[in-house]
């Protein structure tokens, strides 16, 4: 199972699930109020405290948007222009070592989203992973650029199609570091119609084809459901926006989880980790008692007499079931057996009720047991040899043999010595051969359109021509 670790927790399949409370521009550009969400955050079960480095001329283009019209998504609800909210919202970047120690001493970890190369560089010696937004995850660039730190990445995948999360996690691994892909819907309205589009099975397809990531949520809607779902399906890295109160202006303050919230959700995780348990099926500890109270077994329907054969209108299936009874699956087990000892109505069947196996005696001698006549070996066949004629009666032969030594002494030039040479049988290719009554096979005779004709020798030709009076 994949995991890695991110500071001194280690994150993964075999882990509780590590929770980051995203601050991002909720600190509202107060460097005392980002501090008291940290300790908030920490006080509610979070694991990190996840900020946001970007400036608003290197991440937006506002003649870009002023000539969109009118704002999309959500931010449709923005008073201001979309570079106004962005320079309203920056992280100062002169506040990260501040905020590092912070996170410190509440025992969270810190780390940051870049959205610039020169914030990459900057965060180095202050965080213990990275994290790639879903607006970025084009950019693979910024990627190799985060990855080449040695640090682990964290990928949210919103609104990008398969293929481009395949070529981001293709630019994770080629720098050999650690990987957290996070499934994400990317709408900030916090509307309920939201749930329709979380789409959580996708955790599923990323856990086939990224069996190396560590799977993950970034979310935005309200309540637990898809947090408790993501978790079902595997997910280890949970983050979710965080501040004090919903009601602040901003725009990542109505979306965002409260300290109440956070803790409900943190809570029900938990509960939720405990459950799943093991992917095993047995009986669980707590379950020991109920298999005695619950279960069935066979009891004697009415006063029983020793010497009765067991009958199945003698038994009925009852609760309880103690260890040393018979479950009505073994009713037919125990059916024609004489009783031992006699049984009231009522008492369950144990082995002490039956008759004990009568075991052999040490002293007594025991036949022995007939044992089949012996049968030929398959690949063996019986062949009579006329050189061993004096014998009488059949020689058992391999089929793959050739004819025994003596054998050669009765060869003619006819049939010379050398064609029995296994090389030349080889290459040759015959099937079967005869010499003389001797039968040899290479292997099973070929089918007649395959069947080479036989070659007679040179000499066996000069004999043949002699007598016809060709020569």
């Amino acid at each position: 199972m994949p995991s890695f670790s991110i500071g001194p927790r280690l994150v993964g399949d075999d882990h509780p699930s590590w929770f980051i409370a995203d601050i991002s521009a909720n600190h509202d550009g107060d460097l005392s109020r980002a501090k008291d969400l940290i300790h908030l955050a920490a006080a509610s079960g979070a694991d990190a405290a996840k900020f946001q480095n970007f400036r608003a001329s290197t991440i937006v283009s506002d003649h870009g948007f002023r000539s969109l019209g009118s704002g999309l998504s959500h931010q449709a609800r923005w008073k201001r222009s979309v570079s106004e909210v962005y320079r309203a919202a920056e992280l100062p970047w002169e506040w990260t070592a501040e905020l590092r120690a912070e996170c410190d001493r509440a025992g969270i970890a810190f780390f940051s989203s870049p959205y610039d190369l020169e914030a990459v560089a900057m965060l180095d010696p202050h965080v213990p992973a990275y994290k790639v937004g879903s607006g970025d995850i084009t950019w693979l660039e910024s990627i190799d650029r985060m990855a080449a730190t040695g640090k682990p990445v964290l990928l949210a995948t919103g609104a990008a199609e398969l293929a481009e999360v395949e070529a981001a996690v293709a630019a994770v691994r080629r720098r050999g570091v650690p990987i957290g892909l996070m499934q994400c819907n990317t709408n900030y309205t916090g509307s309920l119609e939201n749930f329709r589009h979380c789409h959580l099975r996708v955790l599923t397809t990323y856990r086939r084809l990224f069996p190396d990531c560590v799977l993950g949520l970034s979310d935005h809607t309200p309540g637990h459901a898809t947090v408790l779902g993501a978790i079902a399906l595997g997910a280890r890295l949970i983050e979710k926006h965080f501040t004090d109160d919903n009601a602040r202006e901003g725009p990542d303050h109505p979306f965002s989880m409260t300290p109440a919230t956070w803790r409900e959700m943190v809570d029900r995780s938990r509960e939720l980790e405990l459950a799943l348990g093991s992917d095993q099926k047995f009986i669980a500890d707590n379950e020991r008692d109920t298999v005695v109270i619950q279960r069935r077994a066979l009891r004697a329907a009415a006063d029983l007499p020793a010497g009765t054969v067991l009958a199945a209108d003698h038994l009925v299936p009852l609760r309880p079931a103690p260890a040393d009874g018979f479950t009505p699956a073994q009713l037919s087990s125990v059916l024609g057996l004489h009783l031992a000892q006699p049984l009231v109505a009522g008492q369950h069947l144990t082995r002490a009720h039956l008759p004990h196996p009568r075991a052999p005696s040490r002293h007594r001698r025991l036949r022995p047991r007939a044992h089949a006549p012996a049968l030929p070996h398959p690949r063996l066949h019986i062949a009579r040899c006329p050189l061993a004629a004096r014998a009488r009666r059949p020689r058992l032969r391999p089929r793959f043999s050739f004819p025994p030594r003596h054998a050669f002494a009765r060869l003619s030039r006819r049939s010379p010595a050398h064609r029995f040479s296994p090389r030349l049988r080889r290459r040759r290719g015959c099937g079967r051969r005869r010499h003389r009554g001797l039968e040899t096979r290479r292997h099973p005779r070929r089918p007649a359109h395959r069947r080479r004709p036989p070659r007679r020798a040179p000499l066996a030709r000069a004999h043949l021509a002699r007598e016809l009076g060709l020569r």
